[in-house]
């Protein structure tokens, strides 16, 4: 049976992904239609379950996430989203993490804020991850 919409309205929602590797190719940048800039990144992450290709959106970057190349070691803090686009004459879709926070996985002080971003999301949810 699906849930209610009264469980629904109680049930705290999350979509957070922390990604912590490697960019296995440069950074690319477009401008949209809309006029903002986009930086896309693939990200190399390694688990117990093997090596995982992870593409990443950075809205209105900062100059530096612009020029990250190949090789370079990252910190993400972002949600899971897909988004829908025309390509070809049809509807297609892509699953990419938005990212909110990019840090050089050596720069320790970004690194820790994106720590304390992710752990704050974490800590505000009641219930089995609370």
């Amino acid at each position: 049976m699906p849930p209610s919409r009264a469980d629904i309205e109680d049930f705290e929602f999350l979509n957070l992904a922390v990604l912590r590797g490697m960019c296995s190719s440069p950074a690319e940048t477009r401008v949209l239609p809309s006029g903002d800039t986009i930086v896309q990144l693939q990200l190399t992450t390694r688990s117990a379950g093997g090596t995982v290709s992870v593409p990443v959106a950075v809205r209105e970057p900062a100059a530096w996430v612009e020029g990250i190349d190949a090789g370079a070691r990252v910190v993400v803090v972002g949600t899971v989203r897909r988004r829908f686009f025309r390509a070809g004459g049809a509807t297609a879709s892509r699953v990419e993490v938005d990212a909110e926070l990019v840090a050089r996985a050596g720069d320790r002080r970004r690194a820790s804020a994106a720590r304390r971003k992710a752990e704050a999301l974490l800590d505000a949810l009641e219930g089995p991850f609370g």
